[in-house]
């Protein structure tokens, strides 16, 4: 089950079990939540998806991949559902020299959506 975090309240929320996977991210950290909100709250002070799009609006696919795959990595870490599966097609788009548009286009708003849930469980709204 996938909660929505007030607190240390928590509900179910159907939204989050497509973008965060609570109940996996806190299987990986012992379940501590305070640990989880930082590390969240740390991934929004990051700006990856900027980092990535920046370095593909300036042409450095190179310097793009490198940034999605740690942008893979750390959203995997963090059970970003939706963020994760979209830079694992994006690093493959990019190392392929595929038309990556469309995938940077839903990557761009799974990640706007999931830093707004992230702002909602850490109070930093």
């Amino acid at each position: 089950m996938v909660y929505l975090v007030w607190g240390d309240e928590m509900e179910s929320s159907e939204i989050f079990s497509e973008y965060i996977d609570v109940d996996d991210a806190l299987s990986r950290i012992g379940g501590n939540m305070g640990l989880y909100k930082k590390l969240l709250a740390r991934f929004l002070e990051g700006n990856h998806f900027e980092a990535v799009e920046g370095a593909l609006n300036s042409g450095d696919l190179s310097e793009a991949s490198q940034l999605a795959h740690t942008l893979k990595g750390v959203s995997a870490n963090l059970s970003l559902k939706k963020i994760n599966l979209l830079t694992v097609d994006l690093e493959q788009l990019l190392k392929s020299n595929s038309d990556y548009s469309s995938c940077l286009e839903e990557l761009k708003q799974a990640y706007a959506v999931t830093t707004e849930k992230i702002m909602e469980m850490t109070g930093s709204i």
